[in-house]
This record gives C-alpha cells, structure tokens and sequence, in this order.
C-alpha cells in the first residue's frame, strides 16, 4: 500500500518517505555545509555555464529544485551509476527511476520537465524549417529527442513541396529491440498532411545503429507505399547512442 507524503515540522513542508530529509534540521535551516555547497554549485554555473560542471554537478543543481533540505550528491551519483550519463538520467522511464533509492514523484517530475524543455528547444529549431539547409539541426534533434531511450521509437518527418517540416509525428513505441510500424498509415498519414516527402527515424537502444534485415524490409514497403502516391521518401535515419546511419548515404534507398 502507497503511503501518504510525510509532513516535516521543523520546516512545514509535505515530502513523499522516500524523499524526506534524513534527520530534522533545526529551526528549518539548512546546515551551513549543504547550503554553501548549493550556493557555490550555483555561482559556478552562472559564471562557467553547464561545460564547467560534471554531469553529477549538473544533476545535483535539478535534485536541489525537487529535494530541498538533504545532500543530494549520493543520489546524483547514484543516479548515474545506473543510467550512464546525463543525457539517459532525463530520458530514463520513470518506472526505472522510480527504482533508485530516493527517488520519488518530485525528482521524476522535474527530470521529465527537463526533458520536455530539451525535445520542444530542439523541435523549434527544425519545424517549418527547411530540412536539407537545416540537416544538422534535423539530427541534432533526432538524437536529442532519440538517441537516449531504453526502448525503441519510430517517428515520420512529414515534408511539404519545398522540402519545409510540417510535422513530426511519433508512429509508434516497442520494446528494446522492435517497434511495430505500418506502411500503409504512414502513407494515409501523409496524404491527411498534403505532404509531399517524409524522412523515417527510429533508434536503436542498443547503441547500434546498423540496419536490421526487419528495417530494410519495412523501409522498402513503406517507400513502394509512398511511390504509388506520388510521395517521396528522401531517407531513414537510425539513431544509435554515439552516432547515426543513412539509409541513403549507405545506398539502401
């Protein structure tokens, strides 16, 4: 059974157990160690910007928004001793986060947030842009939005007739090692878009990027699907953790 959030007198805050202070702190102060610590973290990003600071520095600086009144070093380290890095922190699924001791509702909450931020900076960069002069940004959000995911994703990059991104659509979610995909929406997709070109991504959670016989496969059907009404399929992008393959630059479309 769920319990209830703590409530801590000495500062008059609700806290949910696992995220509760580890000892009452006296007259609601924070002790002068933890509170110079923050401090001292905060100056140094202000001043050097998030390349001055390791990724538990920076994990630190989100975990003092959602835990307020306890050292969160251990946790941010905790937290990257199982996910890896920053970057698969914030894309971690909540129910994995959820599993690391001191990990509640509150830090999962502004991790996601964090997230979002990050996706909806990227996306502006690229919608209603067009995509071959802005390619770089098209990656860049595709492995933002991507590269990080423990399980895989297939989304469509719709194309007007000057080559203009009209939408970013999420297709469909699997498992670590398949996404279910249907030709035939994707197409019908386009047509209710009045698009005339698309550009497939998906990721691979392996770190791999390295097409499957499966992913030949289901880009040669969707590109015979799109060929018969008059839209072009300019590329496939599989996105692994360190880098990213193209279908058309390794002549497979």
């Amino acid at each position: 059974m769920t319990q209830p959030p703590a409530f801590h007198e000495a500062s008059g805050s609700l806290f949910s157990p696992d995220e509760a202070p580890e000892m009452p702190l006296p007259a609601g102060r924070l002790p002068s160690y933890i509170r110079d610590h923050r401090q001292r973290l905060r100056d140094r990003f202000m001043t050097g910007g998030a390349g001055a600071m390791p990724d538990y520095e920076l994990l630190e600086l989100l975990l003092f928004r959602s835990i307020p009144r306890r050292d969160v070093k251990p946790l941010a380290r905790a937290l990257l001793d199982q996910f890896g890095d920053f970057n698969r922190v914030l894309a971690a699924a909540p129910e994995r986060l959820v599993k690391v001791d001191g990990i509640g509702p509150s830090v999962i909450a502004d991790l996601k947030i964090v997230e979002a931020a990050a996706h909806r900076m990227a996306r502006a960069k690229v919608l209603k842009r067009h995509v071959i002069s802005s390619w770089d940004a098209v990656l860049d959000y595709c492995r933002t939005t991507m590269a990080h995911r423990d399980t895989e994703q297939f989304r469509v990059l719709y194309l007007d007739t000057k080559n203009t991104l009209i939408a970013d659509e999420e297709q469909g979610r699997g498992t670590v090692d398949h996404v279910p995909v249907y030709p035939r929406e994707v197409a019908k997709r386009a047509l209710e878009l009045n698009a005339s070109a698309l550009i497939l991504v998906h990721n691979h959670p392996s770190g791999d990027p390295s097409p499957s016989e499966a992913d030949i496969r289901m880009t040669e059907k969707i590109n015979a699907a799109c060929a018969a009404l008059g839209i072009t399929l300019h590329d496939h992008l599989i996105i692994g953790k360190s880098r990213e393959i193209s279908f058309r630059a390794e002549g497979l479309l």
